[in-house]
C-alpha cells in the first residue's frame, strides 16, 4: 500500500512557502519561496531537481521518503541560516549559474 503523502506535501510547503520566507532577512541571499524549493530540490538531487523530477509542481512527483528529506533539509536552512547561502551557491553550480 502507497503511503499517503498528503501531509508530508503540506508540510514541505508550509516550509518553504511560508515559514522560509517569513524567516529571511536582508542577509540571505534569497527570500521568495520559489528559490527556497529550488534550493532544497537540487540539494535533495544533488543537481537541478528539473533533471530528476516528471511534472510540475515537483512536489506532486516526489515519494514520501524524497518529502522527507526535502523536508529535513528545508528544517536545517531554518536551523542555520547560513546553510541558505552555501547551498544556495551549491544549486547555481549544478545549473552553471555560478
Amino acid at each position: 500500500m502507497l503511503e499517503d503523502t498528503g501531509p508530508l506535501r503540506e508540510e514541505y510547503r508550509e516550509l518553504t512557502e511560508r515559514r522560509l520566507p517569513a524567516a529571511a532577512d536582508d542577509d540571505w541571499p534569497v527570500t521568495e519561496d520559489h528559490c527556497f524549493q529550488r534550493i532544497v530540490l537540487d540539494t535533495l538531487f544533488e543537481d537541478a531537481w528539473y533533471d530528476h523530477v516528471d511534472g510540475r509542481p515537483a512536489v506532486r512527483s516526489l515519494t514520501a521518503d524524497q518529502l522527507r528529506e526535502a523536508i529535513r533539509i528545508a528544517e536545517s536552512l531554518l536551523e542555520d541560516p547560513e546553510r541558505v547561502a552555501v547551498l544556495n551557491r551549491r544549486s547555481l553550480r549544478y545549473r552553471g549559474e555560478h
